[in-house]
């Protein structure tokens, strides 16, 4: 008779016998990767690709939304996102705070959907979903994409919303709208009973965030006019070291969400990391043939429109569809931003500030309707909960499926774009939403009390009598010649 080795006895009260130590592990990793791509990886990226006077502003409203958001799910959010229907859209609230219930295994949905009609009436239409460890593990893995979307719609409102406002927008939002589309998708609303496909967030965190930011960004107003004239990155290499904390914490994003590891988490992990790539190299190739030149910024731009729009299909499309779509997410978006934006009036009357809109809405809405051409059927039954789901490239019945995608995102489009606009209008009448001008003219030390850079001595606060005039045009005068500070640091290399 063979033994068990003692690792693997379930001798404890503490390993249930339904607990798999290797899912369980993996999902805590896939949690902490996606958590790490908010903090620090979203609060260096927006502390470091903003001018310098907003560097602390941007990076503390990552960090308070982070924390916000957290508070807010474990009290009310997660139920409402993943818990017993009142409505085809939303779940009833309620805490998730008790170890009665933190500690029993994991299920999704929490409400159980049966065939209303034909021969199956009566039957459950679509299983229950029971990951093989605790409740905790799985709130704790849903409040990390929570906070990551409250997160990228910050990147809309950088470097002029009132700090005020911004407290309140984060759980109004969150209880308001983020949930409604967690639950109406992933949760066990219409959207996901109906065979939507979001395979890790396309549509529920990047185009809601997309749209969402966008919105807030007409209600909340522009920046300080020689802001939004000139707003160089304080800090490229830094904004580097923060996307590529946001590259590589993918692999929990899209990895983490068969909820097991399992082989459909790896062609997931490898096919976000594909068309990431693909997607930052056609950005950059464009820049180069347009623009003469390769932006480090844009290569930012064109990695995250990758890395967005293979989200919704990371693990039901093939090795060749995730090349193809980081060649398209790399192209169209890069097309909106850089030719669309300065022709269309209305995108250049809304600021926002780091085009959340093409990078995440406009590769969120791709990323979406490409899944439902490329979903691949095989695939799709390792992971989807609706059985027979298929892409249009795979046969006529995909075409309903294409049909399914394009009705998730209008529904998502349409509820962000109203549920934000109410929740702006609703706060404006507490606190404005913009700041002062006096706070936009300063920056950081106005709104805190801190900067980013002693760059006047010791925490010294600039002032003009003292240190003379000061202003961001970095072109020198020599000789009565205009240089700029590159060609005058080459002259005194040389």
């Amino acid at each position: 008779m063979s033994t068990v080795p003692s690792a693997y006895v379930n001798n404890s009260p503490a390993l249930p016998d339904w607990l798999n130590k290797g899912d369980n592990a993996w999902q805590m990793t896939a949690a902490t990767l996606v958590g790490i791509q908010s903090v620090p990886g979203l609060v260096i990226l927006y502390g470091s690709i903003v001018k310098k006077k907003w560097a602390v502003n941007s990076a503390f409203m990552a960090l308070y939304a982070f924390a916000a958001v957290l508070i807010c799910w474990v009290c009310w959010g997660y139920k409402m996102a993943f818990g017993q229907k009142i409505l085809p859209l939303w779940g009833k609230a309620g805490p998730s705070l008790g170890q009665k219930y933190l500690l029993t295994q994991a299920a999704l949905p929490a409400t159980t959907h049966y065939y209303k009609h034909g021969d199956h009436a009566g039957q459950v239409e679509t299983a229950e979903i029971t990951p093989f460890y605790p409740m905790a593990s799985m709130i704790y893995f849903q409040f990390v994409f929570a906070g990551i979307t409250l997160i990228l719609i910050a990147g809309s409102l950088l470097g002029r919303m009132n700090i005020k406002a911004w407290m309140l927008f984060v759980p109004l939002w969150l209880t308001f709208s983020y949930t409604i589309g967690a639950f109406s998708i992933w949760g066990g609303g219409f959207l996901f009973h109906w065979g939507v496909i979001d395979y890790s967030g396309g549509y529920v965190i990047h185009l809601s965030s997309g749209i969402a930011g966008f919105t807030a960004a007409y209600w909340v107003g522009p920046r300080f006019t020689k802001d939004r004239e000139r707003f160089p990155p304080n800090n490229v290499l830094l904004t580097l070291a923060g996307a590529g904390l946001l590259w590589l914490g993918w692999a929990g994003f899209n990895g983490g969400d068969p909820y097991s590891a399992n082989i459909d988490s790896s062609i997931a992990v490898l096919n976000t990391n594909i068309c990431a790539a693909m997607s930052l190299l056609v950005w950059t190739t464009l820049d180069v043939i347009f623009f003469y030149k390769p932006s480090v910024i844009g290569a930012v731009q064109g990695m995250i429109t990758g890395l967005v729009c293979i989200t919704p299909g990371a693990g039901v499309v093939q090795g060749w569809a995730a090349l193809v779509m980081g060649v398209i997410s790399g192209s169209v978006p890069w097309f909106t931003m850089m030719v669309l934006h300065r022709r269309s009036r209305f995108l250049q009357h809304v600021d926002d500030s780091l085009g959340v809109f093409h990078t995440h809405a406009v590769a969120g809405v791709l990323g979406g309707l490409l899944t439902g051409l490329f979903a691949e059927p095989t695939l799709c039954n390792l992971f989807l909960p609706v059985t027979n789901s298929r892409g249009a490239f795979y046969g006529k019945d995909g075409l309903f499926q294409l049909l399914k995608q394009l009705v998730g995102a209008l529904f998502i489009i349409s509820w962000n774009i109203v549920m934000t606009s109410l929740i702006c209008v609703a706060i404006g009448t507490i606190v404005p939403l913009r700041m002062p001008n006096e706070q936009l003219l300063i920056g950081d030390d106005a709104v805190h009390g801190e900067e980013a850079y002693a760059v006047w001595g010791d925490g010294e606060r600039f002032d003009q009598s003292r240190h003379g005039y000061y202003s961001d045009d970095t072109t020198t005068h020599r000789n009565g010649v205009c240089e700029t500070a590159n060609s005058v640091a080459t002259i005194e290399l040389l």
